[in-house]
């Protein structure tokens, strides 16, 4: 089915109340988020620590093998972004959460390295397939003037995931051991993701006969609504700020991620206490919910780029603070902090993509962008674990961390003006 194939239905597009039907894109890109990313991305954590204590690989073998998550689902994103400009959405987040289930319901029966990589591997394509680039390209395909607060209440799945699903699948996995405790995590998600996809989801404002924000439509000369305004996809990734934007993030992500990859092995170690790491994650995801709301508040007075540039101060600053903190407060204060910038940085890349570049090749770009990204992401968990094991614990992995985070700023400044693109390419 083609993303266009579906028949205008103009009433369809305002249900009871007259909500625009964009709101409904919102709340089921929210709810397939919070289980997807819940399940996949927050559970990476949980899963480092599983593999070594159930499965006796090594904290580095793991850490090396999380880096093929990143790798694949980078690539796998390339193909989403393609896929998503011209077939119906829901069969690729389908097939994304398929992809995932089986990784995750055979988790219990990894014993070799390559069983170990083609986990990893699987996982990585499921999730580029069901979760941030179909979402937030559609999010952002169904709003213009609303669309950084439509981006941070969708988005804030991301983070609500890691709030319910971490504490679940690091007790059921406690309790009943990996090999059990994964069917059912690879159960519920599917039951969270697929139905709701099909019933709620639809390509595209068009596709309903509807405009962005639910406005009037805008009409060519034949009659036509005009297609979306924006950069075509050869200029937008020729252009200085794609370049330097795309490296801000490559060197600030990759130092999140492997932030998060070892979270819960960093105070579950310095505390002697997996609850308590499970709950820093846990306060870390509610942070992160907390700063995507605030920020899609603070956006509409706030130019986007100085409100990142104030995100990554805040990245650097926590990776300084966790190299040094002990205790369980200092432990869960850091963590509150970091999950603060979690869900701006999360949200940011797409926002900032779609006010640069409008939504011309926007699936491609964001799509390109997020394969570089997360291609580089992959390097993060493994270079915090080479770290603990060479300096024999996780200070100096953070702060090395922290100076990648620096870097991330200097070349975010230095990409120039987010909103001159589109006005630059007429």
């Amino acid at each position: 089915m083609s993303a266009g194939s579906a028949s205008p239905d103009h009433n369809e597009g305002r249900p009871k109340g007259g909500l625009f039907y964009g709101w409904y894109i919102v709340g089921a890109v929210f709810l397939s988020q919070t289980v997807s990313c819940g399940l996949i991305f927050y559970n990476l954590s949980i899963f480092l620590k599983a593999f070594v204590t159930h499965n006796g690989f090594s904290v580095s073998a793991v850490s090396n093998a999380t880096a093929s998550f990143f790798v694949a689902g980078g690539l796998a994103g390339l193909g989403v972004g393609w896929l998503m400009d011209r077939y119906d959405p829901r069969i690729i987040i389908t097939f994304g959460a398929i992809c995932a289930a089986t990784a995750l319901a055979s988790a219990g029966h990894v014993r070799e390295l390559w069983q170990l990589y083609a986990f990893y591997i699987l996982f990585g394509i499921g999730n580029a397939a069901v979760a941030v680039i179909p979402g937030i390209t559609l999010v952002a395909r169904w709003f213009n003037r609303q669309r950084a607060r439509a981006i941070a209440y969708a988005s804030t799945g991301l983070s609500l995931g890691g709030i319910i699903f971490t504490p679940i699948s690091a007790t059921l996995i406690q309790r009943i051991g990996l090999g059990d405790a994964s069917y059912w995590l690879a159960l519920v998600l599917i039951l969270g993701t697929v139905p709701i996809s099909w019933i709620f989801l639809r390509p595209s404002p068009a596709s309903m006969g509807l405009t962005p924000d639910g406005d009037a439509p805008v009409l060519g000369a034949d009659g036509q609504m005009l297609a979306p305004d924006g950069v075509s996809f050869a200029d937008a990734v020729r252009s200085r700020f794609f370049i330097m934007f795309t490296t801000s993030y490559v060197f600030s992500m990759m130092a999140q991620v492997g932030c998060l990859a070892h979270q819960f092995r960093l105070v579950s170690t310095r505390t002697g206490d997996d609850h308590i790491a499970a709950l820093a994650v846990s306060v870390m995801a509610a942070a992160s919910v907390t700063g995507r709301l605030v920020g899609g508040s603070v956006l509409s007075r706030v130019s986007s780029k100085r409100y990142l540039q104030a995100v990554f101060v805040l990245q650097a600053v926590s990776f300084t603070l966790f190299a040094f903190a002990e205790g369980v407060t200092a432990l869960l204060i850091v963590s509150a902090m970091f999950g603060a910038t979690v869900g701006n940085m999360q949200m940011m890349q797409p926002l900032i993509m779609a006010e640069a570049f409008g939504l011309k090749a926007y699936a491609r770009i964001l799509s390109l962008a997020q394969m570089i990204t997360t291609c580089a992401n992959a390097a993060g968990p493994a270079l915090i674990g080479l770290l603990y094991e060479r300096a024999g614990g996780y200070q100096s992995a953070y702060l090395l961390i922290a100076v990648a985070s620096v870097i991330g700023i200097l070349t975010f400044s230095a990409a120039g003006p987010v909103r001159a693109q589109i006005t630059a390419s007429r």
